[in-house]
C-alpha cells in the first residue's frame, strides 16, 4: 500500500474510532493516549494527522454535526406532519446519533477549551443544532409563545432533552418500550406536567 493510501486509511480510522469515543466519553473522558490505543497507534503517530485533542474534537464533531443538520432539514421537508410528530421525528434525529446529552456535553466541552475552539464549538452548534430547530419554531403551525423568539426556544428543546438520553427516569414503568418512555417526556417538554383544562 502506498504512504498517501495508507496515511489516509490511518486518518479514516482516527476519525470513526474518535467520533464513537468522544460520543460515549466526551470530550473530557477521552484522552489522545484512548484514542491511540483503540486504533492500535502511538500518540505521535495520531499527532501526525491532528495537532492536538481539540482539532481532532472540532472536526469530528463538524462532520458528525453536519449529518444531523442534513437529517433535521429532511424532516423540515417533509409534508402532512402535525407539529409534535415532526418536533418527535426532529429528536430522534438527535438520539441517532448522540447516545448521551447533546447539550451536557457541549457544556462540558466548551469549559475545557480554549476561547479559539469555544468559538468554533459554539458556531458548530448554531449552525448544526439551533438554526435548524428555530425553523422548526417558526413554522405558523407550532403556535409558539410570543415571549420567546425561535433561537430561544431551539436552545431551551436542546437543553430539555437531556432526559430522553440513558434510562436513569423511570417515566412509564416497565410496561413500556424506549420510544414510549421518550415520547411521554417529550410530551411533558412540550405540554407541562398537569392536564389542560
Amino acid at each position: 500500500m502506498k504512504r498517501a493510501e495508507q496515511l489516509a486509511k490511518t486518518r479514516k480510522a482516527i476519525l470513526r474510532t474518535t467520533t464513537k469515543l468522544f460520543l460515549e466519553n466526551g470530550f473530557n473522558g477521552t484522552s489522545t493516549r484512548d484514542i491511540a490505543k483503540h486504533i492500535g497507534i502511538t500518540q505521535p503517530a495520531l499527532y501526525h494527522h491532528f495537532s492536538d485533542k481539540e482539532v481532532l474534537y472540532l472536526d469530528v464533531l463538524t462532520a458528525l454535526c453536519g449529518k444531523v443538520r442534513q437529517d433535521i432539514n429532511k424532516v423540515m421537508r417533509k409534508e402532512d406532519m402535525d407539529p409534535e410528530e415532526r418536533l418527535w421525528e426532529i429528536a430522534k434525529v438527535i438520539l441517532k446519533y448522540h447516545p448521551l446529552s447533546v447539550y451536557s456535553q457541549y457544556q462540558f466541552a466548551r469549559r475545557s477549551l480554549t476561547a479559539s475552539s469555544q468559538l468554533k464549538l459554539d458556531m458548530i452548534f448554531m449552525m448544526d443544532y439551533v438554526e435548524p430547530l428555530s425553523e422548526y419554531f417558526k413554522l405558523p403551525e407550532v403556535n409558539l409563545r410570543p415571549d420567546l423568539l425561535p433561537k430561544e426556544a431551539a436552545e431551551l428543546f436542546i437543553a430539555s432533552l437531556t432526559p430522553l438520553f440513558g434510562t436513569f427516569q423511570q417515566v412509564g414503568g416497565r410496561a413500556i418500550n424506549e420510544e414510549q418512555r421518550q415520547r411521554i417526556i417529550l410530551s411533558c417538554i412540550l405540554h407541562g406536567f398537569v392536564k389542560q383544562a
